[in-house]
C-alpha cells in the first residue's frame, strides 16, 4: 500500500506543480503623464478625446473621455478600422489611477484576461458625493480583439469588493461573449449607478 499512496502523493505533486496559476498584477494610470492624446475635438465640437496608455507588458489601455464620462478598452484593439463599443456610466465619471490585472501563467507565459478598474461616479442625487464601482472588463488578446465590460461590484460600503471583483473575474472573462452574454451586476447597501452600453442604447 505504501508504494501506491507514495505513487499518488508524487502524481498530486507533479500535477500541482504545473498547474496554470492565476495572480494579480498592477499598473499605473495617469493620463496627463503617461497617455498620448490619438484625436481630440476641434474647437467648436464638444469635449472627447482619445487616449492611448501603457498597461501590463505591452497590452495597452485605450480611454476615451466624451463629456466628463469615460470608457475604457483593455488590450489590442480590433482590426482594420473598427472602434471599440462605448460603455460608460450614465453620469459623470472618472477612472482611477490604478488598474488590477488578473494574469493566468502558463509555464514561462502570463497573458493577462480580465482588468479590474476602480471608476468614481457622481451620485445622482448628490454630485458632490462619489460612489465607488470597480469594472471588471474582459482583456482583449492580439487574436480577437475583443473587449468589454464583463461585470460592476459597488465599492462603495462593500468591504469585500475587491474580493467579490476577483472572483468575477476569473470565472467568467475568458469565457465571456462581449455583446452576447450579460454582464454581472452587484450593488449592496449603495444602489448600483446607471450603466449604459452603446450597443444597448441604439435598440
Amino acid at each position: 500500500m505504501r508504494p501506491l499512496l507514495l505513487g499518488l502523493m508524487l502524481a498530486g505533486f507533479c500535477h500541482s506543480a504545473f498547474a496554470d496559476e492565476i495572480s494579480s498584477a498592477y499598473t499605473d494610470l495617469d493620463i496627463g503623464k503617461d497617455c498620448a492624446t490619438v484625436a481630440a475635438a476641434a474647437e467648436g465640437d464638444g469635449q472627447w478625446a482619445n487616449f492611448v496608455c501603457p498597461g501590463y507588458r505591452g497590452f495597452p489601455v485605450l480611454l476615451y473621455d466624451d463629456d466628463a464620462r469615460q470608457s475604457a478598452f483593455y488590450g489590442f484593439p480590433p482590426p482594420g478600422d473598427m472602434a471599440p463599443v462605448w460603455e460608460s456610466f450614465a453620469a459623470f465619471n472618472s477612472v482611477g489611477a490604478k488598474i488590477e490585472w488578473r494574469v493566468e501563467t502558463k509555464g514561462d507565459t502570463a497573458i493577462p484576461f480580465a482588468a479590474i478598474h476602480r471608476r468614481l461616479v457622481s451620485d445622482p442625487e448628490d454630485p458632490e458625493k462619489k460612489i465607488e464601482v470597480l469594472v471588471v472588463s474582459r482583456v482583449a488578446q492580439l487574436t480577437d480583439g475583443k473587449s468589454c465590460v464583463v461585470g460592476l461590484v459597488v465599492a462603495s460600503g462593500n468591504p469585500t469588493a475587491n474580493d467579490m471583483a476577483r472572483k468575477l473575474a476569473d470565472e467568467q472573462a475568458r469565457d465571456f461573449a462581449c455583446g452576447a452574454d450579460e454582464r454581472v451586476q452587484v450593488s449592496g447597501e449603495v444602489p448600483l449607478p446607471e450603466f449604459t452600453r452603446q450597443e444597448e442604447l441604439e435598440q
